[in-house]
C-alpha cells in the first residue's frame, strides 16, 4: 500500500503542473484566437477592400499578358464607364436624399399639410415602380433623344444615366436619414441645443447627420454603389440582347452590361458550360475565352466585395 500511494503521489507530483501548463495554453491559445478574431471584425472592412483591388489589378495583369489589346481596351474602357456612372449616382443619390430629406423636415415642422401629402404621393409613386422597370424606361427616353440628335456626347449620356438610376435608389437614403433624424429628435440633447439657440439646421446638418451618422451614411453609400453597378449593369444586359435591333443605330457608353451581352462575351460564357463536360476544355478558359470571363469576373467580384465591405462596417459599428 504504501508503495502504491508513493507511486500516486509521483504521478500527481508530474501530471498536475502537466495539466496547468496545458490548461494555460489553451487558455492562452484562445485568448489570440479571440484577440485575432476582433482585429478581423474592426479590419476586414479594409482587407476587402484591399483584396478587391489587388483582385482587379490581378485580372488587368493577366489580360494584359493573354488578351489581346482591342478587347483589352474594350474591357478597360467598360469598366472606367460603368465605375464613372456608379460613382455619379452616389454623388446624385445623397444630394437628392439629403435634399428631400430637409423638405419632409421643413413641410413637417410647418406643417404645410398639402405640400407634405403631395411629395409623399409623389416618393410613393417613385416605390411602385421597380427599379429594374424604371431605369429601363429612363434608358429608352435616353435612347429617343440620343436619336433625334439632343445627346451627342458620351460624358451627356453617362450623366443622364446617373440621373434615372439616382431616381429610383435615393428614397433608400431618404428613409435611412429621416430615421436617423427621428431617432434623435426623441433625445434630450435635441431640446437642450434648441434651448440654448442653436438652430434646427445646424443641428440636423451637423450634430445628427455628421457627427453621429456619417457611418451609416458611409455605410449605405457603398451599398448605393453596388445597386449602382448592378441596376446598370441588368439594364444594360437587356437593352444590348433583347432590345438590340432597336438601338442598332445608337451607340450607348460600352459598360461591363453591355459588353457582357456582346457575341464574343457570350460564347466565352457558353464555353464555361461545355468545359463542365470536357474538363480537359479547362485550361483553354484562362486564354482563348477571357473577355466574357473577364467581365462577368469584374461584376460577380465587385458586387461580392461591395456586399462583404458593407457587412464587415455594419458588424463592427453595430448599425
Amino acid at each position: 500500500m504504501k508503495f502504491a500511494e508513493k507511486i500516486i503521489e509521483a504521478l500527481k507530483k508530474r501530471i498536475v503542473p502537466l495539466y496547468g501548463k496545458i490548461r494555460n495554453g489553451t487558455v492562452g491559445q484562445i485568448r489570440r484566437l479571440e484577440l485575432l478574431t476582433i482585429r478581423w471584425s474592426r479590419n476586414s472592412a479594409r482587407v476587402w477592400l484591399i483584396a478587391w483591388i489587388l483582385g482587379l489589378l490581378l485580372l488587368w495583369l493577366w489580360d494584359f499578358l493573354f488578351l489581346n489589346d482591342p478587347e483589352r481596351r474594350l474591357l478597360e474602357l467598360a469598366f472606367v464607364h460603368s465605375m464613372f456612372i456608379a460613382s455619379l449616382v452616389v454623388a446624385l443619390t445623397f444630394l437628392l436624399a439629403w435634399a428631400t430629406t430637409l423638405l419632409f423636415q421643413t413641410l413637417e415642422d410647418r406643417r404645410q399639410t398639402t405640400a407634405l401629402n403631395v411629395l409623399i404621393f409623389l416618393t410613393n409613386f417613385i416605390r411602385s415602380v421597380p427599379q429594374i422597370i424604371g431605369v429601363l424606361l429612363g434608358y429608352v427616353w435616353i435612347t429617343f433623344l440620343m436619336e433625334r440628335g439632343s445627346l451627342e456626347t458620351t460624358l451627356a449620356i453617362m450623366l443622364l444615366m446617373s440621373v434615372f438610376l439616382s431616381l429610383f435608389i435615393f428614397l433608400e437614403v431618404v428613409d435611412m436619414l429621416r430615421e436617423r433624424i427621428a431617432y434623435f429628435r426623441q433625445l434630450d440633447f435635441y431640446n437642450a441645443m434648441r434651448v440654448c439657440g442653436i438652430s434646427e439646421w445646424r443641428i440636423i446638418n451637423y450634430d445628427i447627420l455628421w457627427k453621429n451618422s456619417r457611418t451609416h451614411i458611409l455605410n449605405k453609400m457603398i451599398a448605393v454603389f453596388s445597386s449602382a453597378i448592378f441596376l446598370q449593369c441588368s439594364v444594360d444586359f437587356i437593352i444590348s440582347v433583347g432590345l438590340s435591333t432597336r438601338v442598332s443605330s445608337v451607340n450607348l457608353p460600352v459598360t461591363l452590361g453591355s459588353l457582357l451581352a456582346n457575341i464574343d462575351s457570350k460564347q466565352d460564357i457558353l464555353a464555361i458550360g461545355y468545359s463542365l463536360t470536357h474538363p480537359d476544355y479547362l485550361p483553354n478558359l484562362l486564354f482563348l475565352h477571357l473577355q466574357g470571363i473577364s467581365v462577368a469576373f469584374v461584376i460577380v467580384f465587385t458586387l461580392f466585395s461591395l456586399f462583404k465591405i458593407t457587412n464587415a462596417l455594419a458588424e463592427r459599428f453595430k448599425l
